[in-house]
């Protein structure tokens, strides 16, 4: 079987290199492609995925995004056309599932955040899988056009692409961090930019309440790397890191995303939400067995040295074949 694999932003990279080696140890082939987006191309390098480049992110904006969206579609389906694809694959990638339309293969979308309205519209109703965690009912994606399309996995989509993972210390001293006083991660909010946000907003005042301490701030583009230059205090990597050896080694995590969240859960390490938007099930989930804190003041978090045995007890390790199988459904698994 021939598969394509579609990288639109950093964490799918994450995602899919399991995947991919579930489906190369089952003899498949698999050419990937890859967007030019936040640290999604070094990532890729750094976990030595070949790829092909195509396209970049054309903006924030509804119109921007279309123009993109349509864009890339069309630069992916003259890429892919006369590659005998047997199966797309794309964690959320709305530009495979409309090229892979168009050139009439099987497609399969994952994702773990349900109310991405405009996106999912577009992939639920396009793809012949919607591979999502078992905490989003399935009813709540009817509206997307995924009725009888969801395939529903149990826990974590981090628990799986981490579940080879052991931390490497070195990236402490990469980053000259002292792991005997408390270190901090932060991740910034998904938006391009966070013009005049540092000023007002929830997320600025936990950076404030953690100025004390080691604090790493991951920014997700070169203009919110250009912002938080300002604040001397942060350590502000320049290039892609192994953030999930430091989010192993960390004493708190938070994040006004996702992944990287969750990222924590799976490694043990407490973590906290300021995310602003609705909550989607999967951290409802996890807010309600008290592993994700929801931020309401930024006082709420608390940058203390935490015991190193925790974290490995605490660790949920699950089967990346599982994600490959499910992925594989609209042409029979693997």
């Amino acid at each position: 079987m021939r598969v394509w694999i579609d990288l639109t932003n950093s964490p799918h990279v994450l995602v899919m290199r399991p995947v991919i080696e579930q489906l190369r140890t089952r003899g498949h082939e698999v050419e990937v492609t890859a967007r030019d987006f936040a640290q999604t191309l070094e990532l890729c390098t750094r976990l030595g995925i070949d790829h092909t480049t195509i396209g970049r992110h054309r903006g924030a904006g509804l119109s921007a995004k279309a123009r993109g969206l349509a864009a890339r579609s069309l630069a992916l389906t003259r890429w892919a056309r006369g590659r005998r694809f047997d199966l797309a694959l794309g964690h959320g990638s709305n530009d495979v599932t409309v090229a892979a339309a168009i050139l009439r293969v099987p497609c399969a979308t994952t994702f773990d955040y349900e109310w991405a309205a405009v996106q999912h519209n577009v992939n639920c109703r396009l793809a012949q899988a919607v591979v999502v965690p078992d905490a989003i009912a399935p009813s709540r994606l009817y509206r997307y056009g995924a009725r009888g399309k969801v395939r529903g996995y149990p826990g974590l989509k981090e628990e799986y692409y981490l579940s080879d993972f052991e931390p490497d210390p070195a990236v402490l001293e990469e980053l000259g961090l002292d792991p005997g006083r408390p270190i901090a991660v932060v991740r910034t909010p998904p938006e391009v930019s966070l013009y005049h946000r540092f000023a007002n907003d929830l997320f600025a005042r936990v950076l404030e309440q953690l100025r004390t301490i080691q604090t790493v701030v991951l920014p997700r583009t070169p203009e919110q790397r250009a912002e938080l230059a300002a604040l001397q205090s942060m350590i502000v990597p320049e290039r892609a890191i192994d953030a999930q050896s430091l989010i192993a080694y960390a004493d708190l995590v938070v994040s006004a995303g996702g992944t990287m969240n969750r990222e924590a859960v799976a490694l043990g390490t407490p973590v906290y939400t300021v995310f602003e938007g609705r909550l989607g099930a999967v951290d409802e989930r996890l807010i309600a067995e008290g592993r994700l804190q929801r931020v309401v003041r930024a006082e709420d978090v608390n940058p203390v040295k935490r015991a190193g045995a925790a974290a490995s007890e605490r660790r949920v390790r699950r089967d990346p074949a599982l994600l490959a199988e499910l992925l594989a459904s609209p042409v029979g698994g693997l």
